[in-house]
């Protein structure tokens, strides 16, 4: 699996035909997948590779977001087709990283954590910003018309029993 060596002209042809039918690396929405290919990739792909040219622009368009893209970024052979093979150095000591792997996921912990304090400070900030605001009235607005039968209707009297209804809150 991988694309091989991403700085050649066989690497980068092995993406663009990879990227024919895909939008991104994995999935439907950019990933860091796509920001480790990217990263890979030594400069802008010739105009004849077409889908790794737009693919490369559109990561390029998402630089500032590169940091918050969702996924984990893993080694550049673990993304690519099947039966490519990988060529690249990282995937040669791919094996080397899954051992100095923590089985118990105490890395995990600790960024749970400060995700959590970060989502109880935007929680906080949120509730403030909600408690500045002044409450909001709900008010309907109902407007009767109201038209006689025929031309002999006292309007004097129709006016005066519309206006005598009485309900809670009716001004």
């Amino acid at each position: 699996m991988g694309f091989g060596d991403l700085k050649s002209p066989a690497g980068l042809q092995v993406l663009k035909d990879y990227l024919a039918d895909k939008s991104y690396i994995e999935g439907y929405v950019p990933s860091q997948a796509d920001v480790a290919v990217f990263e890979a990739i030594s400069g802008l792909p010739p105009a004849d590779l077409c889908h790794a040219l737009h693919w490369h622009n559109h990561i390029k368009s998402n630089e500032k977001e590169k940091a918050s893209l969702p996924g984990v970024k893993k080694a550049l052979g673990k993304y690519g087709p099947a039966n490519a093979e990988d060529t690249t150095e990282r995937g040669a000591t791919d094996s080397k990283d899954d051992d100095d792997s923590d089985l118990f996921g105490s890395d995990e912990e600790e960024e749970s954590e400060g995700a959590k304090r970060l989502r109880e400070e935007r929680l906080s900030q949120c509730e403030s910003k909600k408690a500045k605001k002044p409450k909001l009235v709900a008010k309907s607005s109902i407007l009767l018309d109201m038209k006689p039968w025929d031309d002999e209707t006292d309007m004097a009297k129709l006016d005066e029993c519309v206006r005598s209804i009485q309900a809670d809150g009716l001004v």
